[in-house]
This record gives structure tokens, C-alpha cells and sequence, in this order.
């Protein structure tokens, strides 16, 4: 497919972004539900999230968010779900590893939800008081109205309810344009330094970033369009599934334009040199050879990867 896809050169600016890898838990999932014929084998899944601060407008953002070890900050369905899988917080709260970096809570503006699923997402307003919840085209038509009218639903109404929503959310509107391989992308802070692209397939308002660091090169936050590095080497296939009434069911809504998307990443990749970093692998983490991406990495998550990491221990 990649022959079909046009490719044009990553946006020239001066100005870049300081990039920043948070810990944001982890929690243990069936290999069966990443890889398709594989054997169901118990791995811990890490949540990677991320601090952006563009130099030029000296403006601070979150990508994501990871996951709370505190359950009651979640709809009710989805905390369910949470303490069957094992979910274990960061061993140092998001606000207190951005402390630790000079960056206080109430400088951040935005928190950028790569997509609305429980790992990745929570409400916002009381560790970030500031900061306005972000996410992607579409997300609200297909979250809403959650689990305030439907106790079942995984969708948070704290976000997503029309009359009963506490955050402000927002929904990007653009304007949209080419970034690389992708049609259309976001010049967020409008420095070029970091860009929000709609990467389709895995869920509705599905989305992936790229931040130019200080060296130069650029650094994809690939999120959850794949769940692990053998899917994007293609290696492994998307796991799917009969579900409760016999319909097929994987980890993407949309499996053929989940794979459309993997192929635009790969181009990204491997034509116009960008790193990738998807927000449940660990194998760009354990790469020391890529001083990119170990750029990206405080000395404390250094020595996780080195250590405890490897070992599938919580990081």
C-alpha cells in the first residue's frame, strides 16, 4: 500500500519542542488480544505519556495521560475493567515527575487525549486546574453520552455527557493540512514544532503527534495506532476475535484503515528518517543506541529500562 501513499518533505522551521517521556503506569494484558495467532500469554503493558513545551511561545502541553492508580477517577465500567487487568499508577504522580522538571501544574494549558480509552485518558481539571482536555475529530459523536445515562458505557460523561459534561472539552477543528504521509495535521502552537495528526482506524478521533526536537530530527508520538513493535515491523498481525454475540471484534474499530495508517507511520519511518514511539512498547526505550529517542528519557526512566523494565516489572 505504501506506493499509494504520497510523501512530502517534514515542514522546515526553526523553532523546536522540548520532549519530555512521563511514566504513566501499566497494567497486564493477554498477548491473544495484541497478536493474531499467538499464544494467550500474560505481559505487562506500560503507558507512556508526555510533556511538551514549544520554545518559541514558551507554552506547556500534555500528550496523554496514562493511567491513575486510583480507581474512583474513572466511570464505573471502566474502573471494572481496570481492577481485573491489574492497573498500577506511576510510582510517581504525573504532577510530581513534571515537578521535578520545573513545571508546575497550572502551566499547563492543554491536555491532548490521543484517543478517549481508559488507559490513556481521565478527568482533568483538579491535578491541572488550567489546562483544557483536547481531543479528536469525532470523539464526542462516538463517546456520547456515557456512563452518567449508561452505567455499562466505558466512555467517561464527565467528558462526553451533553448536559451533565464537568470538563470543557474541546474537539481539534484544524485548520487541517499535509504533514509527511498524512493528509491532515494540526501546526498546534503555530511554530511547526509540533503537529497533531488524524491517524484513523483505531478508534474515532484516533490521534498521533510529532514534536522537532532541539537535534533537529523529529519524534512521532504514535500512540495506539499499533499496540507493539512486531505489528508495526509487521511481524505479527491485529488479533481478532468472536465476541459475546458472535460478531468479530480487535482492538480497532476499523482494522483496514487502522493498517493504512501503520503503513503512512512506516513511511515516516523509514523515507523521511522520523523516530517512532508507540505508547505501549518498550523496545524504543531499551535502544540505547538511538540517542534520539534517549533524549526524550529522564535518568530516572533510564534506569527503569535498564533495570526493571526488561524484567516486566512496574517501571
Amino acid at each position: 500500500m505504501e506506493e499509494q501513499i504520497s510523501c512530502s518533505a517534514l515542514p522546515d522551521t526553526p523553532w523546536v519542542a522540548n520532549l519530555d517521556c512521563l511514566d504513566g503506569g501499566s497494567f497486564v494484558a493477554s498477548t491473544a488480544l495484541l497478536h493474531a495467532d499467538s499464544k494467550a500469554e500474560d505481559i505487562r503493558l506500560y503507558n507512556w505519556a508526555f510533556h511538551v513545551h514549544d520554545v518559541k511561545t514558551d507554552r506547556h502541553i500534555l500528550w496523554d495521560l496514562g493511567l491513575s492508580g486510583d480507581l474512583s477517577c474513572y466511570a464505573t465500567s471502566a474502573a471494572k475493567v481496570m481492577e481485573v487487568v491489574g492497573v498500577v499508577g506511576p510510582g510517581e504522580p504525573i504532577c510530581q515527575q513534571l515537578a521535578r522538571k520545573g513545571v508546575l501544574p497550572h502551566k499547563i494549558e492543554s491536555v491532548i487525549f490521543s484517543h478517549a480509552h481508559w488507559d490513556h485518558c481521565r478527568p482533568i481539571k483538579h491535578e491541572f486546574p488550567n489546562a483544557i482536555p483536547i481531543f479528536g475529530p469525532g470523539t464526542k459523536d462516538y463517546c456520547a453520552p456515557g456512563h452518567f445515562q449508561d452505567q455499562s458505557s466505558i466512555w467517561d460523561g464527565r467528558f462526553f455527557d451533553p448536559e451533565k459534561q464537568t470538563e470543557n472539552v474541546e474537539e481539534l477543528k484544524g485548520p487541517w493540512t499535509r504533514f509527511g504521509t498524512f493528509e491532515k495535521a494540526m501546526d498546534f502552537f503555530g511554530t511547526g514544532s509540533f503537529w497533531v495528526i488524524q491517524a484513523p482506524g483505531h478508534m474515532p478521533g484516533n490521534l498521533a503527534a510529532a514534536a522537532k526536537l532541539t537535534n533537529g530530527e523529529w519524534v512521532v508520538l504514535a500512540s495506539d495506532c499499533c499496540h507493539s513493535r512486531e505489528l508495526f515491523d509487521g511481524t505479527k498481525k491485529f488479533a481478532v476475535w468472536s465476541g459475546a454475540k458472535g460478531t468479530e471484534e480487535s482492538l480497532h474499530v476499523d482494522i483496514p484503515v487502522a493498517l493504512n495508517t501503520l503503513d503512512r507511520l512506516r513511511m515516516l519511518e523509514s523515507r523521511l528518517g522520523a523516530h517512532i514511539v508507540l505508547a505501549h512498547d518498550t523496545l524504543w526505550m531499551l535502544n540505547e543506541e538511538n540517542k534520539t529517542l534517549q533524549s526524550i528519557m529522564d535518568d530516572k526512566l533510564k534506569l527503569a529500562a535498564r533495570t526493571r523494565i526488561p524484567l516486566g516489572e512496574c517501571a
